[in-house]
């Protein structure tokens, strides 16, 4: 079962193809994963905002 030039060139080919979309999958993945955490940050943020916020006010207050 000896293989021709054409065969060995297409398998590579279609190898390449396979890492190139497994590639960008994993990519998207990570982009996914990315977003979720700087959703989580901005959460965060907003909540020391309005603690910092509510402080500034009950200080102001105390004046």
């Amino acid at each position: 079962m000896a293989f021709g030039v054409q065969e060995i060139t297409l398998a590579i080919i279609v190898g390449t193809l396979a890492a190139i979309v497994y590639s960008l999958r994993v990519l998207v993945l990570m982009e996914r994963r990315i977003a979720r955490i700087e959703g989580h940050i901005e959460a965060v943020v907003n909540k020391v905002m309005r603690e910092e916020v509510r402080i500034e006010k009950s200080l102001k207050k105390k004046r």
